[in-house]
């Protein structure tokens, strides 16, 4: 179990050789952002419910729809998941009619994903939640201020590209 507490040590040591690190969770923009994002994903997530799709299963949707049929890997890539978790969501889009598979004609092991026409007939429902939610979020907000944070988002977003991508471990 890991204690959380600034001043805690492990038993085991005497309290002179430890030198717990100072991070202050409550403080930290990562924290608040991963908050942020949890709370957006969890409001549009019961929003969605009432068109019997999750956030995932929407965010396939909409990636799939903003572009040509794409395949398991691209979409994963997109949205930022291992393609073996993706494929669970996708498997149950298909067989609860969200989604058609076809052949890729360039290569026939790829498979490309399409909203299917159930998914096309409540589109615009999904919409009016995702901007239901939206406004949920921005109430109080000024114009000045949502440039304000999309600026200050756009500059985490590139001091963190700038950050090589982690080694594999070695077993």
């Amino acid at each position: 179990m890991i204690n959380l507490r600034r001043d805690a040590a492990p038993a085991a040591l005497p309290r002179e050789q430890i030198v717990p690190p100072e991070f202050d969770f409550e403080q930290s923009v990562g924290c608040w952002v991963a908050q942020t994002s949890h709370a957006l994903r969890r409001a549009l997530d019961y929003e969605l419910s009432r068109e019997g799709i999750t956030f995932r299963q929407w965010e396939v949707l909409a990636w799939s729809a903003s572009s040509e049929a794409l395949s398991q890997a691209e979409l994963a890539e997109r949205m930022g998941i291992e393609a073996p978790t993706l494929a669970g969501i996708l498997s149950r889009m298909e067989r609860d009619g969200w989604l058609d598979r076809s052949c890729c004609q360039k290569d026939r092991r790829k498979k490309r994903f399409r909203p299917s026409a159930k998914a096309e007939a409540v589109w615009s429902r999904m919409l009016l939640c995702c901007h239901t939610v939206r406004g949920r979020a921005i109430e109080g907000l000024t114009a000045e201020d949502l440039a304000a944070f999309k600026r200050t988002c756009e500059t985490l977003r590139n001091n963190l590209s700038q950050v090589p991508q982690p080694l594999e471990t070695v077993s």
